[in-house]
């Protein structure tokens, strides 16, 4: 695992941009196209904008997949990840073929459509962060690192929740849905290259816990650290509590 640390969030975010590029453009090179997860969240917001920001991807070759969605939540609803993702990824960047997962629908039945176009060939890059609890996707602690299912319906615990309220997302705690559809743990480790962005002081602590501690289903990002080809990328505010 290789980590890069910035003195500020915007830094960090163009860093990544320039790696996720980087990354794309070489698979395009390889194959004739590129397959990436894409992660949303307000610590996704620098990464993404310096992304669509740039003119050396050729988006109408990249197939995006999607990283969690809420249960119940209308598309049009302000915390929807399908929406962030239409408004700040897909449409920006022009990106022709993508894979939402539609949180209104019958969710087993999503988990298996968009598991079985996820799983039709290789993952080129994963855009992942780490929650304030050190979840991985919606997998809060104990996070299931032995399902190999591509995506799996979880409960969210009480500081995920917590933290989406604090985001701004949502007005009252009792407002964020109690359940979603999460890509599993092994399905992310799946992917040849991993790019991790976490800026921001609220998550000092998990990145300590997910990148020094123990790998652990307690410490859901942990398993990262299993994967050959991670690089996380730090503002010094999320660094602070590394030696």
């Amino acid at each position: 695992m290789k980590t890069e640390i910035f003195p500020a969030a915007s830094e960090l975010g163009r860093a990544a941009a320039e790696h996720a590029a980087k990354s794309l453009n070489a698979a395009i090179a390889k194959n004739g196209s590129a397959r990436f997860i894409a992660a949303t969240g307000a610590s996704q917001f620098a990464f993404l904008s310096a992304l669509v920001a740039r003119k050396d991807v050729d988006w109408s070759k990249t197939e995006m997949f999607h990283l969690d969605e809420y249960i119940g939540l209308s598309v049009a609803h302000p915390a929807s990840f399908r929406k962030y993702l239409l408004e700040r990824l897909i449409r920006p960047a022009g990106i022709a073929k993508f894979h939402l997962l539609d949180g209104e629908a019958h969710s087993q039945k999503v988990c298996r459509e968009v598991g079985a176009a996820l799983n039709a060939a290789p993952i080129d890059v994963a855009f992942v962060g780490i929650g304030e609890n050190g979840h991985l996707a919606f997998n809060d602690p104990p996070a299931d690192f032995e399902t190999k299912e591509p995506y799996i319906v979880v409960k969210l615990d009480d500081a995920c929740r917590r933290q989406q309220m604090g985001e701004g997302w949502f007005a009252r705690f009792e407002d964020v849905p109690q359940r979603a559809i999460s890509m599993t743990i092994h399905q992310i480790l799946k992917a040849k290259q991993i790019i991790c962005v976490v800026p921001d002081a609220r998550k000092a602590q998990a990145v300590k816990n997910c990148l020094t501690g123990e790998i652990s289903p307690m410490f859901p990002a942990s398993a990262l650290r299993q994967h050959p080809h991670v690089t996380v990328f730090l503002d010094k505010d999320s660094a602070a509590s590394l030696q």
